[in-house]
């Protein structure tokens, strides 16, 4: 079972930093999920479209000036990052779940990786593109037909079968209230893989071992890796 580090890990550093990300390296996390908004043509890694909860800001990201978001206190003394800056730190360390946040993320994201495939020793099969904007997940689909693809879920859509056709995902994610063996036999039927999220207490690790998923978002990589290790 993949251990995805939740925004790094979150459950020992402030959410979707630098410090969260070097944490879930630490704590063993076999790939990092983090989330990206385009603001103002900047690539910035936060999970909200508002300030408020996660720095010391407030208001839209969007109606703030890229220099403006990055002189905030993101937790620890810790800045939003840009995007790129998460790849420098992490160097390969780990996998890469990119969760696109907002419109317009898909082409600077798919350029980003790119250019860290060709000129820093990266391979496709580090990252993962994710989302819950699946016109997005569409955009990259076109400008890369080996890409893996996570297609965010909460719940289980009608069109399943529809939307795998168009976007020809490697995974399906999906928040653990709606998880059941069902719906893994399900999935794990079409030939893709099963990550759920957000998995922190250890029964809920064991319950997802029982259930066979593929891999889990958690905010403590080293938890679930004991547990996974005492199954």
């Amino acid at each position: 079972m993949i251990v995805f580090g939740h925004q790094g890990a979150p459950g020992y550093a402030p959410e979707n930093t630098l410090l969260s990300f070097e944490e879930g390296v630490r704590r063993g996390a076999d790939w990092l999920e983090l989330d990206v908004h385009r603001v103002a043509g900047e690539l910035l890694v936060i999970h909200d479209y508002r300030l408020d909860r996660t720095t010391n800001g407030k208001g839209i990201i969007y109606h703030q000036p890229p220099d403006l978001i990055r002189s905030l206190d993101a937790g620890r003394g810790e800045k939003i990052p840009f995007l790129y800056e998460v790849f420098d730190l992490v160097n390969r360390r780990a996998g890469l779940n990119i969760e696109l946040k907002s419109s317009g993320t898909a082409e600077p994201v798919m350029k980003l990786i790119d250019k860290y495939i060709q000129n820093q020793k990266w391979t496709l099969s580090q990252f993962r593109i994710s989302s819950f904007n699946h016109p997005e997940l569409k955009k990259i689909r076109e400008m890369n037909s080996d890409i893996k693809i996570g297609i965010l879920m909460y719940g289980i859509p009608l069109d399943l079968d529809q939307i795998i056709h168009i976007l020809k995902p490697d995974s399906i994610h999906i928040g653990i209230e709606f998880i059941n063996r069902e719906i893994v036999e399900l999935i794990h039927s079409k030939n893709l893989k099963v990550f759920v999220y957000t998995v922190n207490h250890p029964e809920d690790v064991k319950w997802m071992l029982d259930l066979q998923v593929d891999g889990v978002f958690t905010d403590y990589p080293d938890r679930v890796k004991q547990v996974m290790g005492k199954q």
